[in-house]
């Protein structure tokens, strides 16, 4: 068997949010709850969390978690991820934001299992169906567009594919039986890519729409976007994380 590592970045300087990670949610802090999720995937071995802040450190490790410090400097998510990734032996590294205490633990199987069914699978992630016509013209909703095979062609902010021949009215109705899709920035990474990802400098498409993944596309790597039927629900804000607990409450009480 492959070894697959989630490791769940958590920075506790936030500018919308800080002290994110430990919020309270239900009762526990909002880490506790994305680190359980994640623990629950089938194909998961191991769950750790990366940070650069002591406080986090001593949380996560008071509820029985295993959690790493790293350097404070990294200007991503991504460069944090590769500062741990380099200190095991896993094939598989799994990027978890630390902001998502809703994630379904068969999202995370559903991104990781391409990888152990084909070698050929540098890097991979998630995707799902387009449904509102709010989302699929919000910046801030990241759209994929792939090709026959499910591998990324281009991710944007802009509503991509543009639907041409569709009315305003028409593509209210339509969107959720169109091929549109919805990125959720969950990723899946064979170490090897990994550990060269930082030393890539950025590219031209990335700092125009803002968004790291382009620097995989531009260099040719091959992104698999599998297919997913579950939703997640981000926490960015205060108001998020009222939200959230508020879904959550609901789930529990069926």
């Amino acid at each position: 068997m492959k070894k697959v590592t989630a490791v769940i970045p958590a920075r506790y300087h936030s500018t919308r949010f800080p002290g994110k990670p430990l919020a309270l949610l239900l009762g526990r802090p909002m880490i506790q709850h994305v680190c359980e999720r994640v623990a629950a995937a089938e194909l998961v071995d191991r769950v750790i969390v990366a940070t650069d802040d002591q406080r986090i450190l001593e949380t996560v490790q008071g509820f029985g978690g295993e959690a790493m410090l790293t350097r404070n400097d990294h200007p991503t998510g991504t460069d944090r991820l590769a500062e741990v990734a380099a200190t095991l032996d896993a094939e598989l590294i799994v990027n978890v934001q630390g902001d998502e205490p809703m994630i379904h633990p068969q999202m995370i199987d559903q991104a990781v299992q391409p990888l152990l069914d084909s070698a050929d699978i540098q890097m991979g992630t998630l995707a799902a169906r387009l449904t509102r016509v709010e989302d699929f013209r919000n910046p801030n909703v990241v759209k994929v567009v792939r090709d026959i095979a499910g591998f990324a062609l281009y991710f944007s902010r802009a509503p991509i594919p543009w639907p041409r021949d569709l009315s305003e009215e028409e593509l209210g109705v339509h969107l959720p039986q169109l091929d549109l899709w919805r990125h959720i920035g969950l990723y899946v990474y064979r170490r090897s890519l990994l550990l060269d990802y930082p030393g890539w400098p950025e590219t031209p498409l990335e700092k125009f729409e803002r968004l790291e993944q382009l620097r995989a596309l531009e260099r040719g790597i091959r992104l698999y976007v599998a297919e997913t039927l579950w939703d997640s629900h981000g926490v960015d804000t205060p108001a998020d994380l009222e939200r959230v607990e508020f879904l959550m409450k609901q789930k529990k009480s069926r």
